[in-house]
């Protein structure tokens, strides 16, 4: 298998095995180290920032908050694996040559026009969206989907095929096909 693809870029295939690879090790490291079984998930972390950013700044309300009670505040092995994932495809990008920095990509450019401004309210409010769908759903594609089909679980299937199709149908829609 090749690591590369022809255009320099990370073949999909062989990052797959990765995410694999990985979510074996992180469920092995954290049965051995902390006793209990973890799988891996993000949109914890997510809150869990938010909750350290909100304790610095009005720490009685993080107190006196059910659901900073529920999710404890704290810098866990999840979180560092969320920053991980940060420097992690970072590195990729720098490595293989397509790290660069834009305002707007070329496909919501061509549907959308240039304006950064218009870019960043939709990116901010697909992101609000997605995080409380993740936590209503208490997890992310990551933890219900990879998490789910590591344990073969009928539920983590289903989710993994709603996120694909929902996905695929939003960008149908939102490009209408002229994405290149």
């Amino acid at each position: 298998m090749k690591i590369k693809t022809a255009d320099g870029g990370w073949n999909p295939y062989f990052a797959g095995a990765l995410v694999g690879v990985l979510a074996i090790v992180s469920v092995v490291a954290t049965t051995k180290i902390m006793g209990k079984t973890n799988f891996l998930g993000a949109s914890t972390t997510f809150v869990r920032a938010a909750g350290l950013a909100e304790q610095r700044l009005v720490p009685e309300h993080v107190e006196k908050n059910e659901y900073f009670k529920k999710e404890k505040v704290k810098v866990d092995w999840q979180f560092m694996l969320v920053l991980g994932i940060f420097l992690g495809a970072f590195i990729s990008a720098v490595s293989d040559g397509s790290f660069k920095l834009e305002a707007v990509p070329p496909t919501w450019e061509k549907r959308f026009g240039k304006s950064a401004v218009k870019r960043a309210v939709w990116a901010f409010c697909g992101g609000v969206v997605a995080m409380i769908g993740a936590r209503l759903a208490d997890g992310c594609p990551s933890g219900h989907g990879l998490s789910g089909l590591m344990q073969l679980s009928l539920s983590g299937f289903a989710a993994l095929a709603c996120f694909f199709g929902v996905g695929a149908l939003a960008a149908h829609f939102i490009y209408r096909g002229r994405a290149s």
